[in-house]
């Protein structure tokens, strides 16, 4: 299956310090891909210099086959890059519903004078986006919390929102950076399970940090390990497992 993104020999450069060096890797739709690595590997400038918040030193980034690097986060995301950060973003006063509708706003197209005198085409257009945001928040399990302010939502009802919420346009690619820190071992489960069925049932092709092993190794498709900036591993879960270099640098610390 052909490439969805496309990294090759990606370099990141900050006044002398190598963030990246020579990164090297593909995304393919369907597929849930980790990138794993100590502290200071360069997991989250990796989805930085994806998502456009820092710019390439070398190499090139194409998506769907077009050059993205360069661009920038709004443009990215334009094209169907969307990502989750680590520590949400949530808007805590507004309902997990009106989160989603945040992520649904480019969809609704009906202009500005449609929304602001209540025309036909703009009521039938919110009325959609309503109804795809409670689809969605049911597909994951927190329909019953749609119309409860997001402050007021667990841990782990609230990462749901927020992975709603960038699903909320159909992405084909997401970046999901560190989804089930600090939620509880059964809610991280389920998390996972939900990811899985993204993928296969959705077809989004996600890229993952995260830093449970046991989460990774249960349900990626394959592991990319960072380390010091560069690529030392890349494989499914059973032959990172065993890659000396892996346990060296990551796997076997602790």
């Amino acid at each position: 299956m052909a490439a969805l993104l496309e990294l090759d020999n990606v370099s990141v450069h900050f006044a002398g310090l190598k963030a990246l060096t020579g990164v090297s890797l593909q995304a393919r739709p369907g597929e849930i891909k980790a990138v794993i690595g100590p502290n200071g590997a360069g997991k989250t400038t990796l989805f930085n210099v994806i998502s456009g918040y820092v710019g390439a030193t070398g190499g090139a980034i194409t998506f769907q086959g077009q050059r993205i690097h360069g661009l920038t986060p709004h443009e990215i995301a334009a094209k169907g890059v969307r990502r989750t950060f680590q520590n949400g973003g949530l808007f805590g006063e507004m309902t997990a519903l009106e989160n989603v509708l945040t992520g649904l706003h480019s969809q609704i197209d009906s202009g500005f004078t449609g929304l602001l005198f209540g025309t036909r085409a703009a009521r039938a257009a919110e009325r959609e986006a309503v109804s795809r945001a409670r689809r969605l928040l049911d597909l994951v399990g927190i329909g019953h919390v749609a119309d409860q302010p997001a402050k007021d939502l667990s841990g782990g009802q609230q990462r749901m929102v927020e992975i709603v919420r960038t699903l909320a346009v159909d992405p084909p690619l997401l970046l999901l950076d560190e989804p089930a820190v600090g939620l509880a071992p059964p809610v991280r489960d389920r998390l996972m399970e939900i990811i899985r069925r993204l993928a296969g049932e959705e077809g989004v092709s996600i890229l993952l940090i995260e830093h449970a092993i046991d989460l990774v190794m249960k349900a990626s498709d394959v592991i990319v390990v960072l380390n010091a900036g560069q690529k030392i591993a890349e494989g499914r879960p059973e032959e990172i497992r065993r890659d000396r270099d892996v346990l060296e640098a990551y796997l076997g610390r602790g």
